[in-house]
């Protein structure tokens, strides 16, 4: 499919820029990509871009001033509404995926050895995946150690992500993390759960597994949890996304993620932005599974202290 001209071009940016600037979580450095991004617009850098093109371009661009993998263009095949009234920043979108994907649950399985195994693509919201999320913890409740695989993990909600959590500390009363929201200069605490659909896992071995395209929410579970001392991190370090992100429509085709809120952690004071989370135990993704369920069979593990 065929791009808009120059002058759409120019428009599709800009209303891009006003995003940016209004919402992202560090307004100098937003001004930094608003002059920037303008430069390059005025000498024309643009023009003729095809959609796609135009969103990876102006992407790569966007991050070579601010290296924030959350700050993206993003083109899309299926038109989307552009309705102001239709804005929710992308969380319409994000539950109807969950719905469509068992809530970001790949697989539940019960390895030899009584090895318990979740793999998670998404992390769903805790409302609307609570019950879900119950459900595959109740199906490994029984099992002597289990892995939680987030290799393939792109992200999802930190309340979903704090109700992963929950199942894996001893009540409601741990502090998790803080997430400080821009537009209304305020921080929102997460904290475990005190009530579970399905058994806590409190006492048993916990491994979380990694891969260098592990993003945003499951590098929150893996970042708390391996800060808190309660799983052992396997694989690779993660991508390095931290904040909190709004996705708005531009044109029907055309999407800008922007950054609104940063996420403090309970206990280390800071976040995996731009780092990732660090495993205990370095080793390729594709060995995280092999590594973590030989450890797993082989009897208790010491989880890390603070090892992010």
């Amino acid at each position: 499919m065929q791009g808009k001209p120059a002058a759409g071009n120019a428009q599709i940016v800009d209303a891009a820029l006003e995003r940016v600037v209004d919402g992202y979580v560090f307004p100098d450095r937003a001004a930094e990509v608003d002059a920037a991004i303008r430069g390059r617009l005025a000498v024309g850098e643009y023009d003729g871009l095809s959609g796609p093109a135009l969103c990876e371009t102006v992407t790569a661009h966007l991050q070579e001033v601010c290296p924030d993998k959350h700050l993206r263009l993003l083109w899309q095949d299926e038109p989307q509404s552009v309705d102001p009234a239709d804005d929710d920043a992308g969380r319409a979108a994000f539950l109807a995926l969950l719905r469509a994907e068992s809530q970001g649950i790949r697989c539940v399985e019960r390895l030899d050895g009584n090895v318990g195994r979740i793999a998670i693509r998404w992390i769903a919201d805790a409302g609307e995946g609570g019950r879900a999320i119950g459900a595959a913890m109740e199906l490994v409740a029984h099992t002597r150690a289990l892995l939680l695989d987030l290799r393939e993990c792109q992200g999802g909600s930190p309340a979903g992500a704090a109700l992963w959590c929950s199942y894996f500390l001893p009540d409601g009363a741990v502090h998790l993390n803080d997430f400080y929201e821009r537009s209304t200069d305020s921080i929102r605490q997460y904290w475990t759960t005190a009530h579970l659909p399905a058994p806590r896992y409190p006492d048993r071995p916990v491994y979380v597994l990694t891969s260098a395209t592990t993003f945003s929410g499951g590098e929150d579970v893996a970042y708390t949890l391996q800060a808190l001392g309660r799983a052992v991190v396997v694989g690779e370090t993660t991508r390095g996304g931290a904040h909190l992100t709004g996705r708005h429509p531009v044109t029907e085709h055309i999407t800008v993620t922007v950054p609104t809120a940063r996420t403090v952690n309970a206990v280390t004071g800071t976040n995996w932005e731009g780092v990732g989370v660090r495993p205990d135990r370095a080793v390729p993704a594709e060995r995280a599974l092999e590594v973590a369920y030989a450890e797993a069979r082989r009897g208790p593990c010491i989880a890390a202290q603070g090892g992010a």
